[in-house]
């Protein structure tokens, strides 16, 4: 008999879940959008996704996915013809790089494959290369959400000052934005994008441009930039329909209060702390089941693993049996592995994702290993035991 009735557990990498707090924000009648409370209330969120992304810059907000926001966060600095390069550790990377394409932008890959974080000699390398400094930007992807690695970013900044490269650091943040430590000014980002349905926990919908004095002068350089994307009169409205380029999506934006309410209440040190102390948790409850059997984190050394997302795999068809037995049985949903590369694998069937980001806690963490173990030993599929027990120990632990 399924244990799945009642309210499921979506254990995805974005959309994550959604407090209560946020979806009763957006459970309300259609406001006036040419006066009155929702103008105040969206000149509110300015500085406080600034202090998320921990930036004094300027802040764009688009109606659109991240995909969206790859593409107004190139449009704004880089025109057709020109270079960017993009060191990649996962699909989105390549997402990214394949988007420069469809702008015109020729592009140059640096591939990390899937298991490991970005090396900033080898983006060393290519800056030197580049004896006319051609590249006009380089693009980052802070953590891949479909290999979970989380690269270094500062470390890129570090080598393009070493080296004297004028290029544009962007980084995208879509998945890691207030679950893993970033620092957008400290870190010297000149761009940074994210989205709305993941750490910042609101539904999938609105995409986030944050950019710095510098990029907004090559901006400003720029012959001409498509009229929607365009992020100038978005970060400096003359009206209020500016910010979004036309009709505000007025639910989305009372939710954003909401959740950025919630964050800043917890306060972002104590936010990045329990994404930490969860993810190491859940590693430590995979570990054990490590031990003995096929199960393998996709990431060998816990430095270079997101705070947001693990990826994970049991070998094909387990992986995929796994996912259906936690869903169909236990009522949690696991994330789909995306384009993993594996000869041995061609569908993926072998792997799959922990999402654990955004509105996270103990107990949610706790009931998603006590799922996977039940799964694992439901489906007898080889593992080492007490990773449940594990997870308990470490989460007892003072830190």
């Amino acid at each position: 008999m399924p244990l799945s009735a009642g309210r499921p557990y979506m254990a995805l990498p974005g959309p994550s879940m959604m407090p209560d707090r946020v979806l009763q924000a957006m459970h309300r009648p259609a406001p006036d959008i040419y006066a009155g409370e929702l103008h105040d209330m969206v000149a509110s969120l300015i500085p406080d996704l600034r202090a998320v992304a921990r930036t004094s810059g300027h802040v764009a907000m688009y109606i659109a996915n991240g995909h969206g926001v790859w593409e107004a966060a190139l449009v704004n600095c880089v025109a057709p013809g020109e270079k960017v390069l993009v060191p990649t550790t996962g699909a989105f990377g390549h997402g990214w790089a394949e988007m420069a394409r469809g702008i015109g932008a020729e592009v140059e890959i640096i591939e990390h494959g899937r298991k490991t974080p970005m090396d900033p000699e080898r983006l060393r390398a290519a800056l030197l290369a580049d004896k006319g400094q051609r590249i006009k930007a380089v693009l980052a992807v802070h953590v891949d959400t479909s290999s979970s690695v989380r690269s270094d970013v500062a470390a890129l900044r570090r080598v393009l000052d070493e080296v004297g490269h004028p290029a544009l650091l962007m980084a995208d943040c879509i998945a890691s934005l207030g679950c893993d430590v970033f620092e957008m000014d400290a870190w010297g980002v000149d761009v940074m994008i994210t989205g709305s349905q993941k750490g910042l926990m609101v539904p999938p919908g609105m995409g986030f441009v944050f950019f710095n004095d510098r990029a907004k002068a090559v901006r400003r350089a720029m012959s001409r930039v498509s009229c929607y994307w365009d992020w100038a009169p978005r970060a400096e409205p003359g009206m209020f329909s500016h910010y979004f380029g036309g009709t505000a999506p007025t639910h989305h934006l009372y939710g954003l209060r909401a959740a950025l309410d919630m964050i800043h209440d917890e306060g972002m040190a104590a936010v990045w702390q329990r994404h930490a102390r969860l993810a190491r948790a859940l590693w430590t409850a995979a570990d054990c089941w490590a031990s003995e059997g096929p199960f393998r984190l996709n990431v060998a050394d816990p430095a270079h693993r997101s705070h947001a997302v693990t990826a994970a795999q049991v070998g094909a068809p387990l992986g995929d049996r796994l996912r259906e037995w936690c869903r169909d049985e236990a009522g949690v949903t696991l994330g789909v592995g995306l384009r993993v590369n594996d000869p041995l694998d061609p569908t993926g069937a072998g792997y799959f994702r922990f999402g654990h980001m955004g509105h996270v806690n103990a107990h949610g963490i706790l009931g998603l290993i006590g799922v996977v173990e039940a799964g694992l030993t439901a489906l007898e599929i080889p593992h080492g035991a007490g990773g449940l027990a594990a997870a308990v120990a470490d989460l007892a632990r003072p830190d």
